[in-house]
């Protein structure tokens, strides 16, 4: 053991031990009943962490990964009890993708120059403490992958979690806290509180010593910390169109489409939210969606829908939250149509301006919508992606025909001839995210995400060749 990893041991002691000072009788470590002694916290844990070698980060990193595989299940469980949201199976799925997918300290990345007149470095070091607000559709899975890249950069992290999903979000901050400790790293390197409110997420937005603010979430949310004078990173929402043109293998793509608009009952915000197909090809897409286990409905059951999962608030059609994430058997026994719980995908026609296909969901749910060729579904599924540049998804073997929608919709996901979910690694290649920043320009986010850029100069020295 070299002197740093000595010394990163007795900070982390001293650390632990002030932490008690300020610390919530919550029995959860690293959850505090006061923003402000979560924030005093973190500020203290950020000392230490900024310090550890990258090694020793990996192995806080590693120990993380492996404590979320072996609680995947409970992560699942909790999530779905509290949200009422989502499906355990896939939400498992989700937490060992996390786990095994989000980028750590490689990410971290060093460039040099060196030549005549000395070496110049460029280095990833990290903002300091960092604020970020959770959603409620991937509570937990959001709380581990943000800490992970965070910790990675050398950051620590402030939570103020979606009001409806406090528990399950705070069993992760205190996971990845205890998964520290274990190793001889720092308490609080994630910190939350009891009872997060917009009164606890505007003391984090103005507090001088958060250099960085991280939303997933809505609009809403996102707007709030562009509006807050900080840098931000904003993942807001998506409504990702598919298109389908004559020349996809039409029973894979119906397939896939299935696959990744039910996945965790369509709550990913990547997730194929309705679709447009080339006329020739819609009905051959249809019968073989029938065929994957969707129920389609029809005439009068289309309006009793709408009418069911969306709401009049102020003179505009917002989506029913009672719905959202819900099985498609569920929704279903609500306009009066009993099915079995095989049943994971409700589907319909529409015309591209019905509220059910403009809307983004968040449900089993998909509108389909048949066009004269693939040009106008082009035209349709950029009006319908309403310039959120989040998500859009494909199925053809033209590449022209892929080209083109690729270029016009400028999403920071486009995914071809897969399920939406390939996208974050899940049957594709690439790395995981639970915070796509698509409105902000970041992408999918990673550790080098969570750093700024650092140039060190050496003039007249230090170039050996």
């Amino acid at each position: 053991m070299n002197n740093i990893d000595i010394e990163s041991i007795v900070k982390s002691v001293i650390i632990n031990m002030q932490s008690d000072k300020v610390s919530t009788n919550n029995t959860l470590n690293g959850v505090f009943d006061k923003m402000e002694d979560a924030i005093d916290a973190s500020i203290e844990a950020q000392k230490v962490v900024r310090q550890l070698p990258l090694e020793f980060r990996e192995k806080i990193i590693d120990n993380i990964r492996k404590k979320t595989i072996q609680h995947a299940e409970k992560f699942a469980e909790l999530g779905v009890k509290e949200t009422g949201m989502g499906r355990i199976g896939d939400k498992v799925l989700k937490h060992k993708l996390v786990a095994e997918k989000t980028p750590g300290t490689e990410d971290i990345k060093t460039v040099a120059w060196s030549g005549d007149r000395g070496l110049t470095l460029v280095e990833q070091g990290p903002f300091g403490v960092i604020g970020a607000i959770t959603p409620s559709t991937n509570p937990s899975e959001t709380v581990i992958c943000n800490t992970i890249g965070m910790i990675a950069g050398g950051n620590t992290v402030v939570f103020n979690p979606h009001p409806g999903a406090i528990g399950v979000s705070n069993y992760a901050v205190n996971l990845v806290n205890e998964a520290s400790v274990e190793v001889g790293g720092p308490n609080n390197i994630a910190v939350s509180v009891a009872k997060p409110t917009l009164e606890t997420a505007d003391i984090m937005f103005k507090h001088k010593n958060i250099q960085l603010l991280v939303a997933t979430g809505g609009p809403g949310v996102v707007t709030a910390v562009l509006s807050s004078g900080r840098r931000a990173i904003g993942a807001g929402a998506g409504n990702p169109p598919v298109v389908v043109d004559e020349t996809a293998d039409i029973r894979k793509a119906a397939y896939d489409i299935y696959n990744g608009a039910t996945f965790d009952n369509n709550l990913p915000c990547i997730a194929e939210k309705e679709v447009i197909v080339v006329a020739e090809v819609a009905d051959e897409l249809i019968y073989y969606m029938q065929e994957a286990g969707s129920y389609m409905i029809t005439g009068d059951e289309i309006d009793r829908l709408a009418k069911t999962v969306l709401v009049n608030k102020n003179g505009k059609l917002v989506i029913n939250r009672d719905y959202v994430g819900k099985d498609a058997s569920y929704i279903l026994s609500a306009i009066g149509i009993n099915v079995d719980d095989n049943t994971r995908c409700i589907i319909f026609e529409a015309d591209g301006d019905h509220p059910l296909v403009v809307e983004e969901l968040m449900m089993p749910i998909l509108g389909i919508v048949r066009v004269e060729d693939v040009d106008k579904a082009i035209d349709l599924a950029v009006s319908l992606e309403h310039g959120n540049r989040h998500s859009a998804h494909m199925h053809s073997k033209n590449v022209d025909n892929l080209t083109k929608y690729g270029q016009r919709i400028d999403t920071a996901i486009f995914v071809k001839n897969a399920p939406s979910y390939a996208a974050l690694g899940f049957g594709g290649e690439g790395y995981c995210t639970f915070t796509i920043a698509s409105r902000t320009g970041e992408g999918l986010t990673s550790a080098s995400s969570f750093t700024k850029n650092r140039r060190c100069v050496m003039a007249e020295s230090l170039c050996i060749r």
